[in-house]
């Protein structure tokens, strides 16, 4: 009896560890990749990021997307947002 408790404590203990790691494993993320080289212009701030397959769009506060290459950072396309267009006034 006493070495089966034993036992039955060592398979418990082990697969804890096993499932703390595999949580760590699975949890730890770095995060999406952006080019270091992604700047916006002075005094403006970015209000939401969106990443798709090659490009990353920005929308910034001064009512702009801004397209940019994933990879090299460089702009690829610029859309002005008129602020009734949504039903804002």
């Amino acid at each position: 009896m006493r070495l089966l408790v034993t036992g039955l404590t060592v398979v418990m203990m082990v697969g804890l560890v096993t499932v703390v790691a595999l949580i760590v494993m699975r949890f730890r993320d770095d995060g999406p990749i952006l080019p270091e080289n992604l700047s916006l212009d002075a005094g403006v701030q970015a209000q939401a990021v969106t990443m798709g397959d090659g490009w990353v769009a920005i929308v910034t506060s001064d009512n702009r997307i801004l397209v940019h290459d994933r990879i090299t950072g460089a702009l690829r396309q610029e859309i002005a947002l008129t602020p009734g267009a949504f039903g804002q006034n």
